[in-house]
């Protein structure tokens, strides 16, 4: 069920960020957002193989 919450928390704040930022700013949010989720994929790999 806390997954649930979680996506309700998630869509929330999806739906409401276009009320107050421009088309570009959610384009540069949403680049940087994915850059953060890769580089944090990229250090949970390197503890993954240290072990």
């Amino acid at each position: 069920m806390k997954n649930c919450l979680d996506l309700y928390f998630l869509s929330t704040i999806a739906c409401k960020l276009p009320e107050c930022l421009s088309k570009e700013e959610l384009a540069v949010l949403a680049a940087s957002l994915r850059a953060l989720g890769e580089m944090l994929e990229v250090i949970l790999s390197q503890e993954d193989c240290k072990g």
